[in-house]
């Protein structure tokens, strides 16, 4: 109990340092999904959005394995997918022991209710709703996921590796733009990128020795240029930026 008390502090103290000064209301819901679930705001388990809270794909996957879950199994349900219009549906079936009924969950996703920064992952966006509402169901947690929301906004909390890539002011992006520093540290997040990696790739991509240098339009290029580098082969893109790793030759 102890340990619980702990993490909620720890908890509550990084809150306030991501989001501001939060409500009471705000406070006593954080440390009740801690007591009650172990989630980390440092991990990325939660966000905060217009003063309510929402859980992540990401903590809950984290705590399904917490939990030990004995499986997730995942279909598309064909009746009511068209891949021609980019419409996707998906049913999880989540079995918290083995040999246990499942809890099942469906998810949709389609252009209307996705955000543009992920238009052309629908079909992945179906699943991970899918999976979002069956593990909210096994394990009984009547927050709203993060992902489930019919499109994405802006606000969610950076994570704390990815805030080194705009570093140029209070708000952790360059010339003031938090909306464009929330767009790439979802798509450093989704993706499982570098962001010290990202971070050069920016500054080359802007031709600026600092991407505090850089101009609105370049930035928002650049954003656009990754997320549609990331969705289209995920694999070029972790290629492209392992060759900023390289120490640069020393000229003679």
């Amino acid at each position: 109990m102890a340990r619980r008390q702990v993490t909620s502090a720890v908890n509550c103290r990084l809150a306030r340092r991501v989001w501001g000064e939060l409500s009471r209301t705000a406070i006593q819901t954080l440390r009740r999904l801690t007591e009650a679930y172990g989630v980390s705001v440092a991990e990325g388990d939660l966000s905060l959005i217009d003063g309510r809270w929402y859980v992540t794909h990401a903590g809950l996957l984290r705590l399904s394995v917490r939990r030990r879950c004995a499986a997730i199994n995942v279909r598309p349900i064909p009746e009511f997918c068209d891949p021609a219009i980019r419409r996707w549906v998906f049913k999880a079936n989540v079995y918290k022991a083995r040999g246990s009924k499942s809890f099942s969950g469906y998810g949709d996703a389609d252009p209307s209710n996705v955000s543009l920064l992920i238009r052309g992952s629908e079909m992945r966006m179906a699943e991970t709703r899918a999976v979002n509402r069956a593990l909210r169901k096994a394990y009984g947690i009547g927050l709203c996921s993060f992902e489930e929301l019919g499109t994405q906004p802006s606000s969610i909390p950076p994570p704390r590796e990815a805030r080194a890539v705009h570093p140029s002011n209070g708000n952790g992006c360059a010339n003031g733009q938090p909306r464009l520093r929330d767009k790439l540290c979802l798509l450093i997040r989704k993706y499982e990128l570098d962001p010290n990696l990202v971070k050069r790739y920016a500054a080359d991509f802007c031709g600026t020795e600092s991407l505090r240098d850089a101009g609105r339009d370049l930035i928002e290029a650049f954003v656009s240029t990754v997320a549609e580098e990331a969705a289209k082969d995920r694999a070029a893109l972790l290629c492209k930026l392992n060759s900023y790793s390289q120490p640069e030759e020393v000229k003679s």
